[in-house]
């Protein structure tokens, strides 16, 4: 499998030297990484090519390395299901330069394309609507990447009393727990079945005081 896969990596990549920087398995599986330019073409060949018809494309997600220049990683997800094969394409970019986008070649890619631009803030170029998609009109930031603060500025949510959507502050409450120490449960002396194990005291010591 690994031989058959690293094949098929190196004819990829032969036919697309201007795009394919490497290919490489790992894991049993084939990922290819590549340059944004020539993107589309590449995607057209991987849909089109008789030995890799990867007509589906699963999913596209995104990687933050925020140490590096080109802190992104936009992943696809390619399956061909003919030939019973999946394929994996990586392409790193930063925070301003857009990628092509893949809609003219894949129209599954218009949503996934959205949610990584909503939570990476990753650009898509000739994508047909690129907005947000999962958080809320007029959010800022954006909530996947590593440096976005773990409070955010405000939350919304449903009032049941002004019956309409509220903007208010995030608060995060924290919840104190009063342990009864009377009760069996947290206040026993004795050791309660099972425990003897994860207390490693003897088994004839069950059910006695301490």
């Amino acid at each position: 499998m690994a031989e058959s896969l690293q094949e098929l990596g190196e004819h990829i990549a032969k036919a697309n030297a201007a795009v394919v920087i490497a290919a490489h398995v790992e894991l049993g599986e084939l990922t290819l990484d590549a340059r944004p330019d020539g993107l589309v073409s590449l995607f057209s060949f991987l849909r089109d090519d008789p030995r890799c018809l990867f007509n589906q494309l699963a999913d596209v997600c995104g990687v933050d390395w925020p140490e590096r220049e080109k802190r992104f990683d936009v992943v696809y997800n390619l399956l061909s299901l003919k030939l019973n094969q999946r394929l994996r394409v990586k392409v790193a970019t930063d925070e301003s330069t857009p990628v092509p986008s893949v809609t003219p070649i894949y129209s599954s890619a218009g949503w996934f394309e959205r949610e990584t631009y909503d939570l990476y803030g990753v650009w898509f170029s000739d994508h047909p609507d690129l907005r947000r998609i999962l958080t809320d009109y007029g959010f800022e930031g954006h909530p996947l990447r590593k440096d976005f603060p773990l409070t955010g500025f405000v939350e919304v949510r449903w009032d049941d009393v002004q019956k309409r959507v509220v903007y208010e502050p995030v608060k995060l409450t924290q919840e104190f727990r009063n342990f009864d120490f009377l009760s069996p449960w947290e206040g026993a002396r004795h050791i309660l079945p099972g425990d003897e194990k994860a207390s490693g005291s003897p088994p004839d010591q069950q059910g006695k005081a301490d």
